[in-house]
């Protein structure tokens, strides 16, 4: 049994990130599924672990860290390499705000939870909901294209992928399962196809779990 515990589900874009990270940086683990669809998130026995009922959350010996970009700065910290962040501090920030446009900007609005609001109490229809997802990828992931266009680079921020790769490729894959539409973004397409063609991003991905359905 590894040291670490990562609790998480693969369809879970957030999760994804954190075994990207993972992956790139070479560290083991144990794979805990919490499905989100069953509620198992919801569980006692898992709220034992995380007061905020989300995932991913992972356990490293006696510490629990929980939130996806917490996690991987954590594991920055602890096993600098490979460097999943730029040497200098403009870069760094560069890396940081590609990574937060997505997740802040992006993910949060196509959150299970958000969506079910939209359809139970909001009760918006299932193709309203569709739309609202789509909207919401597809502007952001044009904020995040002219980012891109304006510092091309083979991945996100340089040469090697890193803290942003690990946050833009579940946002893709959630956009092809939603059906939104990228083909209009050259360096979003480009960078991901970069990123699958190695294998800490294409082993790590949801089909690939222990837990996919």
């Amino acid at each position: 049994m590894a040291d670490r515990i990562l609790y998480n589900y693969f369809r879970s874009s957030t999760s994804f990130r954190v075994r990207i990270a993972l992956a790139l940086k070479g560290l083991d683990y144990d794979y805990a599924a919490v499905h989100l669809a069953r509620n198992e998130h919801s569980a006692p026995a898992f709220g034992a672990l995380s007061s905020s009922g989300l995932v991913p959350l992972l356990q490293d010996g006696e510490a629990r860290i929980h939130q996806s970009l917490a996690i991987i700065e954590y594991l920055e910290e602890l096993h600098p390499l490979p460097p999943l962040l730029p040497d200098d501090a403009l870069g760094r920030a560069r890396a940081r705000a590609l990574a937060l446009d997505i997740a802040c900007e992006i993910h949060p609005l196509q959150n299970l939870r958000v969506l079910r609001y939209l359809t139970g109490p909001m009760a918006l229809s299932e193709d309203d909901k569709q739309r609202w997802i789509r909207h919401w990828i597809e502007s952001g992931l044009e904020a995040v294209e002219r980012q891109l266009a304006a510092a091309p680079s083979t991945f996100c921020h340089g040469e090697t992928p890193g803290l942003a790769d690990c946050v833009l490729v579940p946002q893709v894959f959630s956009a092809q399962r939603f059906g939104a539409r990228i083909d209009h973004l050259p360096h979003v397409t480009r960078i991901f196809a970069a990123c699958m063609a190695l294998p800490a991003f294409d082993s790590t991905q949801p089909d690939r779990c222990p837990d996919a359905e």
